[in-house]
């Protein structure tokens, strides 16, 4: 292994580029053995704070530790401690929605709506007018925002999903202002849900619609009775938010129908920038429930290899270690939501990365590993780890995530996520054709994928990042498999309890991912030149400051 190893990454470190790659020393048979154990029911889903992060936290330490690597955590530790707090909703959930001309109704957690806050104790709303304000997006650097000149204290705001640019089409007033068909970060849940909150808003319901959210109701209505977390508040820090969550299409129908709007023409609307948000005639909202907070540290693992000549110039690989945990049981009795794929599959993958690089020569910068903890909470890992790094970010050359997200055979094709930002992209390109794939835009840019994971985290602080996942035009059956398994893992499996291991996967994809990684790390990790974002991109302003650090 350490022969095959060294080879490729000399190949690699070839300038002429004339002589033939060599197989990479990634393995499938590794990467199976990997999630088989981590998506097992031993590890109780892989939840943050609960009992299977401390049998996580061994097990990835155990195989770094196996593969020859060092600790590369904070004093010398394989753990960076991680502060959060966790909230719980406690008892009942109610709400009701009061609709122009009709008594009051119940609105049922789950089926009309979902509820979340971090606001402690009673959460409680009685009567609150309902406002609604577009798309609610908020960025003043593209001449936008839903919130100028409106007072939501005390209200409602409900909001479309997504950008005016989703249904836009070419012609319409604000069309290409945010990007055609890619989602901006201010489209997310989270960014219209603070900026409403920032507005002074009581409550936040964004309107689901399965197209312009990307995933199905029934994703959102299972993650509805999963635990949410935040990093915890530096001292002086602004008090959290009320109530925010989803409503269902079919509800926002009917509430907007009772006074006398129409979704669809509020959509064509709402994507001018003249428009003003519109007070919904009768319609108001009331809550009562209650919240509970309890401060938890969670942990990252932190894995080193020392570079060469330039051990203070890092690459960092990553991939969050953690899943949904134990939860509300489906109706077969399970309560355990495995994550084989949402991550087991890329952690797998980077433990698999680490071992290849372990087993041969040295490269040139040092490799940094980094199992996340709480993506799926918001980051939270990758945020605490680039807000507090144990190798300064000026000196962090580029940042490769791992986060596949669904399961596939063999390919033909890599999909890059957000494509067209970096270099790295030049990289990527080379490195899958030495694994016989072309590189393809991802087919949903839409769903905000670039936001949605951990490379976000260092992306907002200037690092060039790269994340990646292996395409749907499979080796057996073409793009119409690739495509309906992806579908369907979305629809049936993620976040449920049934997103386990399946032992009819081949990870014959993931052995693509791994090896094209692998060789992005090695190009980068052994040449004196810095990853660079393209000219014009938002995060290329972020780097600039720490420029002088690099030369």
């Amino acid at each position: 292994m350490k022969r095959i190893a060294g080879l490729g990454v000399a190949a690699l470190l070839a300038a002429s580029g004339a002589r033939a790659e060599p197989a990479s020393p990634i393995t499938a048979a590794r990467i199976r053995e990997d999630v088989r154990a981590l998506a097992s029911d031993a590890f109780e889903g892989r939840g943050p704070g609960q009992a299977g992060e401390a049998r996580t936290l061994d097990y990835l330490v155990a195989q770094f530790k196996a593969a020859g690597l060092e600790p590369g955590g904070p004093n010398g530790a394989w753990l960076q401690d991680a502060p959060m707090t966790q909230f719980d909703r406690v008892g009942p959930v109610k709400l009701g929605l009061k609709m122009a001309g009709a008594p009051a109704r119940a609105l049922v957690v789950g089926r009309d709506v979902t509820a979340s806050s971090h606001r402690l104790g009673r959460n409680r709303l009685v009567g609150a007018p309902i406002v609604f304000v577009g798309y609610g997006v908020k960025a003043p650097d593209l001449g936008w925002d839903s919130f100028a000149g409106v007072d939501l204290h005390g209200k409602v705001a409900l909001i479309l999903a997504n950008d005016p640019d989703y249904e836009a089409a070419p012609g319409s007033p604000a069309f290409g202002r945010f990007g055609g068909k890619a989602m901006v970060y201010p489209g997310r849940f989270g960014a219209k849900v603070a900026a409403a909150q920032a507005a002074g808003a009581a409550a936040v319901l964004v309107i689901h619609e399965d197209a312009a959210a990307r995933y199905p109701w029934l994703q959102v209505a299972n993650g509805d009775r999963i635990a949410s977390m935040e990093l915890a508040a530096a001292p002086g820090a602004s008090p959290p938010g009320g109530l925010s969550g989803w409503l269902h299409r079919d509800v926002a129908v009917r509430l907007l129908r009772s006074a006398g709007l129409d979704l669809d023409a509020l959509k064509i609307a709402a994507r001018d920038p003249a428009f003003r948000p519109i007070p919904l005639r009768g319609a108001a909202l009331s809550a009562d429930f209650a919240v509970r907070a309890h401060p938890l540290v969670s942990h990252n693992v932190v894995a080193r290899l020392p570079g060469a000549s330039r051990p203070d110039e890092v690459v960092v690989y990553g991939a969050h270690w953690d899943a949904n945990g134990r939860g509300a049981p489906d109706a077969r009795g399970d309560d355990i939501r495995n994550g084989a794929v949402d991550n087991a599959v890329g952690t797998a993958e980077l433990l698999e990365v680490a071992r290849a690089f372990a087993a041969g020569p040295r490269p040139q910068r040092s490799l940094v590993f980094i199992a996340y903890t709480a993506e799926e909470k918001g980051l939270l890992g990758s945020d605490y780890y680039a807000a507090h790094p144990v190798y300064p970010l000026a000196k962090t050359a580029a940042v490769i995530n791992l986060d596949p997200h669904v399961m596939l055979g063999r390919a033909r094709n890599i999909e890059t996520i957000g494509a067209g930002r970096t270099d790295l992209e030049d990289d990527l390109a080379r490195a899958a054709a030495a694994e016989s794939l072309r590189v393809e835009p991802e087919p949903h840019p839409e769903a905000g994928w670039s936001f949605r994971s951990d490379q976000f985290s260092f992306a907002r602080r200037g690092v060039p990042a790269l994340t990646f996942r292996i395409g749907r035009d499979l080796v057996d059956g073409g793009r119409a498999a690739g495509t309906a398994r992806a579908e369907d893992y979305q629809v049936r499996r993620y976040p449920q309890p049934g997103a386990a291991f399946d032992p009819s996967w081949t990870f014959e994809g993931s052995a693509q991912e791994a090896a094209v990684a692998w060789r992005v790390g090695a190009a980068v990790a052994n040449r004196p030149s810095w990853p660079s974002w393209r000219a014009g991109v938002e995060y290329e302003k972020l780097r600039t400051p720490s420029a002088a650090e690099r030369r």
